[in-house]
């Protein structure tokens, strides 16, 4: 009965938003189309370069990208084979989902924080006025402060606050966590309405160069809260290990100075929208180029999100359960 009542709730809301971007998900996994549903971000880099290389057409496969506004409103489309895979940030409700019986299985990591300040293409963000005032100098400072994240406390960005937090001994618990959109984040910094903000790249540089907050720390290095999700069914077809080799090929593409080739930077600018000049002066991540999943990443979240009262169950669950590393490891 839980597993129909997600389905019920969350496969309208994926429909919605697949009829807004005039796409169509697929009914099946086939041998030759796969359906992907992704956040577009330069986060999930391989995706995109894989699509615009012919990767995935070299291994007899067209891709359907489907655009949603998060990955929670795909997962269920996945889990009823609606939808193959899923390029996003994990979350809260995925884990609750899982846990709940809906058959998807993480199989791969995506974008992976460098955590060097100079080059983190995430940070949290705050009030120019409030550091200059003296009243923040550490993220300690923002115990009990508005603090604004894409999707909330239960988002991906929700984890890399949350391993923020942690190295000035605070917890998801110990702020005010506003749920905003990443391009409103600028307009509330600068009038009062959120003391901080955990931003990703180009917005921070944009932030930054208004004047309006300056980057207090950074997601420590390897901090990774997104990834590639496999609907039960597609997990089972053929077409999944060729897509995944094809997203391999991809990210082996983008390792060390590649990343922000002229080639590379046009691919994630007309796939994510972004300007391109923009592009070039923003931090990259980083990605593992096999895209192996990251157990260790994954269960941290589980923690975190367990310690901020999120999660439907106490036991975190054991990576076996909804890990697969089959598809990474055979290359």
């Amino acid at each position: 009965m839980i597993v129909k009542r997600i389905l019920s709730l969350l496969i309208p809301a994926f429909l919605l938003v697949a009829a807004g971007c005039g796409g169509k998900a697929s009914e099946t996994a086939s041998a030759d189309k796969v359906t992907v549903a992704h956040v577009p971000s330069t986060l999930f880099a391989p995706l995109y370069v894989a699509q615009a290389n012919g990767y995935f057409a070299d291994q007899g496969l067209t891709v359907d990208l489907q655009t949603i506004r998060s990955g929670q409103d795909a997962i269920a489309l996945a889990a009823a084979g609606k939808i193959d895979a899923v390029a996003a940030g994990f979350s809260a409700g995925m884990f609750n989902a899982i846990h709940s019986g809906l058959p998807l299985k993480v199989v791969g990591s995506m974008g992976i924080a460098t955590g060097d300040p100079k080059s983190s293409p995430s940070a949290l963000e705050v009030s120019k006025k409030l550091v200059d005032a003296g009243e923040v100098k550490t993220s300690a400072d923002l115990r009990g402060r508005k603090v604004a994240v894409a999707g909330g406390a239960g988002a991906a960005g929700g984890y890399q606050l949350a391993t923020v937090l942690r190295q000035s001994g605070l917890s998801l618990r110990d702020v005010q966590i506003v749920n905003l959109a990443i391009p409103d984040q600028q307009a509330a910094l600068a009038n009062g309405g959120v003391d901080a903000a955990l931003t990703p790249a180009p917005f921070t540089t944009r932030i930054e160069q208004a004047a309006i907050a300056v980057p207090l720390a950074v997601p420590p290095a390897g901090t990774s809260a997104t990834g590639i999700i496999f609907g039960g069914k597609f997990a089972e077809s053929a077409a999944a290990q060729k897509f995944f080799a094809a997203l391999q090929r991809a990210s082996r593409d983008l390792q060390g100075a590649a990343a922000t080739s002229p080639e590379n930077l046009g691919i994630l600018a007309g796939a994510t929208g972004q300007d391109l000049a923009v592009l070039r002066s923003v931090p990259s991540y980083r990605w593992r180029p096999d895209l192996s999943p990251d157990a260790d990443q994954l269960t941290a979240q589980q923690q975190a999100y367990r310690d901020a009262g999120l999660l439907d169950y106490a036991d975190l669950m054991e990576p076996g359960t909804y890990i697969s590393t089959t598809f990474s490891a055979n290359r």
